[in-house]
């Protein structure tokens, strides 16, 4: 593979200024900056450097300093930037007085994330969201934080001063451009809702057939005693194998029997005692609360009388209703019967939904009660929530024992409990989708209101992206409780981050038209945005009202542009190839158990000894599944070529093609911020995430066979080559990480894909040939 030109140190330095000035650090933006715009080596870096210092300066109130810089830039060969540097001393001239008495944060959060603050954003903005006026502009301005006005704030210092970028520098108007790195440090842009109506006077929506999520339910509980079943075996078989193996010592073994009766009983007890037992569980570990009606009130008078007048139509008990202290947008339900059942949201949910969209929220968790599924939810959750919490306490134990011998035995300790809980989790993943469907029209029958429940979810996910950042991490209370949110945290990435760069019918285009987008989904908690979007809005549109999300225009633009976007069913068969593979390697099973069935009944061949030992039926499969494994893998981890790689400048273009599919595997180099866990709580590399000029980008890593790791850099300005995958949620295979010193680490996927493959070869002969 070729090897991804080396940046000169100046590059790394400029490019890692400029990012820090987009996402808000501003005093790590001036450090890197001012060491550039002292050198003399490159000028158009110093230049370069010398504008964003401009800017940086400004944002952190110290105008005295800006002003110097631009008079320098005022003294520039360039024509342009001398234009620029005029304009933008007028502008530090208007506001010196006024911020001569402020001091801005160097904390401050940028609006990187689809260019909007959701926390101020919505305390500003709930008041006029519930006027419900049609056409309303929701504007997504700052907060602006202690010590400083609202007068003096980033996006009034910067807007006039980047009308007059010059273009010959920059890439565009609005962009500084370096190699390899965009940035746009003063955007402001705000996310346009239409405020579609509500319908005044609506039919009631044909009855669902709940047989399906009913029988998803129930076998999701048999799965879960199946598997709780295998882990107990396996525990008593590891517990005796060792007290077997104690020298001088004779232990009474536990006795080892079939405990499925035991379980059911324990299952059903869990069921039972679920609403209190959690109620204790999310008070100790999330500091959980009631809910009081005049605070609901103050947020949302409609989500009362929804709220009410239901449960008197079903003959129910008022929920019980809770709140987290968490900044980010969550709600769930919890509980084993209509009667004790608890809803709770969290304090970033009240503050950034308006009025009727909180309505549409809560009514999404009264559909779960009326369809009973969070009965089956409420166990997986109160099984899986203490195996996370000793999953957190013990990486935290392991964070402060790094230095010591005991911290790769916890680190193997860490990566088995999140194993277990990872299990636990995912027995419910189809349930969690399918469930979502059902109250997301439940909701928008209470309500009549599909199109505030739209502009709820993609508020949520919007929140959450922001949350992620703002933490740069993902927090432990939207992984334990992702399961029973209404949006996943992991497709919260994507779309929460990019929102407003692009319209939502962009965003969502691959989620609604992507033929076998369904595929994608399996591993998912939560179905695709567009899809329930899409619903929604057909809802609105059988009760005649308009659509805050237009997608069925996207299916006309995609017909007319089919050639452009047309998915080649060759490419999604060699997507799927390793699970081919298996089905093909279960039909050459049945056939040579055919062909020697025969042979012995006709007396030419006496195999009965291989036929009717069906472990070679485990060894068709793997063998079949090795061979489609090979067969991708040339398309999955192409050469990456230097010409053809792409950086975050098309980056956007590339994750709304309808048409990618995550074999396609796209070269990129992009440059950014790496976010993720530290130490133990990460050590399998399952919360690594880009955050680049665009948005948030999920990273995949080997973390094999290297003394250094991408966990090491998290919080540092990287280099990350790799192949683009769109898929239900988009990911980078990582192939190099590049520091800013010109370290390089390199992830083994290609060596891992083939080391899967020879293994599941092997095992597949060797069982195949012995039986």
């Amino acid at each position: 593979m070729a090897t991804p030109r080396k940046l000169s140190d100046t590059e790394l330095s400029l490019e890692a200024g400029l990012v820090a000035l987009k996402q808000g650090n501003y005093q790590t933006a001036i450090a890197k900056l001012m060491a550039v715009a002292s050198s003399q080596g490159n000028p158009r870096s110093n230049l370069q450097a010398r504008v964003g210092l401009v800017m940086a300066y400004a944002r952190t109130g110290q105008i005295r300093k800006a002003t110097i810089v631009c008079q320098t830039l005022r003294e520039s060969q360039n024509t342009q930037v001398k234009q620029w540097a005029e304009l933008a001393l007028k502008h530090l001239a208007k506001h010196r007085k006024k911020s001569s008495k402020s001091m801005a944060t160097p904390n401050q959060q940028s609006d990187h994330s689809g260019g909007e603050s959701l926390a101020a954003q919505n305390s500003q903005n709930a008041t006029t969201s519930r006027t419900r006026t049609s056409g309303l502009v929701e504007s997504q301005k700052q907060k602006p934080t202690v010590g400083e006005t609202s007068q003096y704030s980033p996006a009034s210092l910067g807007r006039v001063p980047n009308q007059t970028i010059p273009q010959n520098l920059f890439r565009s108007s609005n962009y500084i451009k370096t190699t390899g790195i965009e940035v746009s440090p003063s955007r402001s842009s705000g996310i346009y809702w239409r405020q579609a109506q509500r319908a005044k006077v609506w039919q009631p929506l044909r009855k669902p057939n709940l047989i399906p999520l009913r029988l998803l339910g129930l076998g999701t509980l048999v799965v879960l005693l199946w598997l709780l079943g295998e882990i107990l075996n396996l525990t008593t078989s590891l517990i005796n194998f060792a007290l077997d193996k104690l020298p001088y010592l004779a232990v009474q073994q536990l006795p080892h029997g079939n405990p499925t009766p035991f379980l059911l009983i324990v299952l059903l007890m869990m069921m039972g005692l679920s609403p209190w037992l959690l109620d204790r569980l999310l008070a100790n570990f999330y500091g959980q609360g009631e809910l009081s009606k005049d605070l609901l009130n103050r947020h949302s008078r409609e989500t009362g009388r929804v709220i009410q007048r239901y449960c008197q139509q079903r003959r129910w008990h008022s929920p019980k209703l809770r709140i987290l202290p968490i900044a980010a947008p969550m709600a769930l339900t919890y509980g084993s019967l209509a009667g004790n059942a608890r809803i709770v949201v969290s304090q970033g949910l009240l503050e950034q939904l308006a009025d009727d969209e909180i309505a549409t929220i809560y009514a999404t968790q009264l559909g779960h009660i009326a369809h009973w599924d969070f009965a089956v939810m409420s166990v997986v959750l109160l099984l899986s929530l203490p195996i996370h919490r000793l999953y957190e306490q013990i990486s935290t134990w392991g964070n402060r024992r790094s230095e010591g011998i005991w911290y790769k035995p916890i680190n193997i300790l860490a990566s088995v409990i999140y194993g277990l809980w990872y299990v636990l989790t995912s027995i419910s993943l189809l349930l969690s989708q399918l469930r979502l469907y059902y109250s997301d029209r439940l909701s928008a029958e209470i309500t009549g209101n599909p199109n505030a429940l739209t502009r709820a979810l993609l508020k949520i996910a919007m929140g959450i992206s922001n949350d992620i950042q703002k933490s740069e991490q993902t927090s432990w209370h939207l992984e334990s409780l992702n399961l029973l949110m209404p949006v996943g945290y992991e497709q919260s990435l994507y779309l929460g981050s990019i929102a407003g760069q692009r319209p939502f019918e962009s965003l969502l285009m691959w989620d609604s038209l992507h033929p076998y987008r369904h595929w994608f989904t399996i591993n998912n908690s939560h179905p695709l945005m567009g899809d329930r979007i899409q619903r929604l809005s057909q809802i609105a549109r059988s009760w005649h009202i308009d659509t805050e999300i237009n997608l069925n225009s996207l299916g006309l633009t995609l017909a007319e542009a089919q050639p452009t976007y047309q998915v080649k069913r060759q490419s999604f068969l060699l997507q799927i190839a390793p699970f081919l593979g298996i089905a093909l390697g279960l039909v050459f099973a049945g056939f040579t158990w055919l062909m020697w069935q025969t042979a012995f009944h006709l007396r030419w061949l006496n195999f009965q000894w291989i036929y009717e030992d069906w472990t070679v039926i485990r060894g068709c499969l793997l063998i079949g599944f090795s061979i489609g494994l090979v067969l991708r893998m040339s398309s999955f981890f192409p050469d990456i070529k230097t010409p053809n790689v792409q950086d975050d400048q098309s980056l956007i273009n590339l994750l709304t093609n309808p048409s990618a599919l995550p074999i396609d595997s796209v070269s990129v180099q992009l440059v950014g911020k790496l976010l993720g866990r530290r130490g133990t709580g990460n050590c399998l590399g399952q919360d690594l995430i880009l955050q680049c000029s665009i948005g948030l980008v999920k990273l995949h890593h080997i973390p094999l066979g290297q003394s250094v790791n991408p966990q090491d850099l998290i919080g540092r300005q990287i280099i990350v080559t790799g192949w683009l995958r769109r898929g239900a949620t988009p990911w980078i295979d990582i192939h190099t990480v590049q520091t800013q010193t010109g370290k390089h680490i390199y992830s083994p996927h290609p060596i891992w894909s083939t080391f899967v493959a020879v293994a599941a070869q092997a095992w597949g002969a060797y069982i195949f040939l012995t039986g």
